[in-house]
């Protein structure tokens, strides 16, 4: 584990919390985009296609994830500042700046698509609703949820979205309690392997939905708002909190993401359509009963609408950073939301969406990670708060592991 050096005055720029101030919480928040209507998809079609095989690769991803989430809520807290405003300062271009920060809005827009449709499709299994008017609805309640924590403050914010990740996690996990599935099937599935190009496709899939941009463009600026900057003692005390709200946070997501994969592999195996949500929700009340295609159908609605939140939460701090634009609630929310809705609105496939939607998340990771990396292992940036040797390492390999799969996912997608 990373040990902290004794920080340096260049870091001290704000006052310390209150030593009695809970320090757990923004992570719980930026992993709920690990649990976002995307993953759904990915790991229920992953387990009724190929059973308990990729199990290894969601504990994988996972691991990787916890990585990169704490490397960036340790950059907002050692530097006050989020990685969005960190790349705007150091940006010696006008146009270059610009054009980086437009991949991360089209990030941000790729976000909002899977999300919005994530909650769209929910209300129409739930109630009826037009999958048009269940994306005004999933829009507007996220917007609602913007609004309370830019009035009521950061930790308001975090009792909101975690709500909701309690929903989430009984909604998706419920399916493990009517049918437990074989231990010995599951633990087969920590070899890792792989059974034809389809399954490195699925692969590359779960990996490109888990470690996703915009939570970590989020995390850095959900720690900033949350903590001051503190003082010697506090910025230790923080880190060490850090490790184990990101511990917590990747645990709950990671066990969700597994019990969605488990359940499809137990009850689902070679069941058509469960590549889609509707049709996943349609087969899990087939084999399950109508109480686990309730929960399920909640679970989704709870997903899309905590996860469309956050992100939009990401890609305002993405526009103040990178385009030093102070634009209204209202005008950024509209933003990000506006193709997902046209799209519907022109009766797109959703399930052709939530696909491409992720392909467009998997051009966007590089440009992520690296400067992620790179500013965490920089010491005029992060002062003694700068990573060790073996940290950057593991980070540098993390970067070149996840890029390679989503350059293996577009590959596959589209070579043939």
């Amino acid at each position: 584990m990373e040990q902290l050096r004794e920080p340096s005055t260049a870091n001290l720029a704000r006052p310390q919390k209150p030593a009695s101030a809970w320090l757990l919480g923004p992570a719980l928040v930026a992993g709920v985009a690990y649990l976002d209507p995307g993953n759904v998809a990915v790991n229920m079609s992953a387990g009724a296609r190929f059973g308990h095989l990729l199990v290894w690769v969601v504990i994988a991803a996972n691991v990787a994830a916890w990585l990169v989430q704490y490397l960036s809520a340790k950059l907002g807290l050692a530097t006050g500042r989020s990685m969005a405003e960190l790349l705007g300062e150091r940006f010696g271009s006008r146009w270059g700046r610009i054009l980086y920060g437009l991949q991360a809005q089209f990030v941000a827009i790729a976000t909002d698509i899977a999300e919005v449709i994530g909650g769209a499709v929910a209300l129409w299994i739930l109630f009826g609703v037009p999958l048009v008017v269940g994306a005004i609805i999933t829009v507007a309640v996220s917007t609602v949820l913007l609004l309370f924590q830019a009035r009521r403050g950061a930790r308001a914010f975090e009792f909101a979205i975690i709500a909701l990740m309690l929903v989430i996690v009984l909604g998706f996990t419920y399916g493990l309690f009517v049918a437990p599935p074989d231990p010995a099937a599951v633990a087969g599935g920590l070899v890792p392997r792989f059974a034809g190009p389809d399954s490195v496709l699925l692969a590359a899939s779960i990996m490109g939905a888990t470690v996703m941009p915009h939570a970590i463009y989020a995390h850095s600026s959900l720690a900033r708002d949350r903590f001051a900057v503190p003082g010697a003692p506090g910025l230790r005390r923080l880190l060490r909190a850090t490790r184990i709200d990101v511990t917590v946070a990747l645990a709950i997501a990671g066990s969700v993401n597994l019990a969605i994969l488990v359940v499809a592999a137990t009850v689902l195996p070679g069941v058509e359509g469960t590549d889609s949500l509707e049709g996943a929700h349609a087969a899990i009340e087939r084999a399950l009963g109508p109480a686990a295609g309730a929960l399920f159908a909640i679970g989704l609605l709870a997903s899309g609408l905590a996860s469309t939140a956050v992100g939009a939460y990401a890609g305002s701090d993405i526009m103040g950073g990178l385009f030093r634009t102070k634009l209204s609630l209202i005008a950024r929310r509209l933003l990000t939301v506006i193709p997902a809705i046209v799209l519907l609105a022109f009766q797109f496939d959703p399930t052709t969406a939530l696909i491409l939607s992720q392909v467009m998340l998997s051009f966007g990771i590089p440009f992520a990670l690296v400067p992620l990396v790179w500013l965490t292992s920089r010491r005029d940036v992060m002062g003694d708060a700068t990573n060790l040797r073996t940290t950057t390492l593991l980070g540098w390999a993390v970067t070149l592991g996840i890029v390679a799969l989503n350059v293996a996912l577009l590959v596959l997608q589209f070579g043939s």
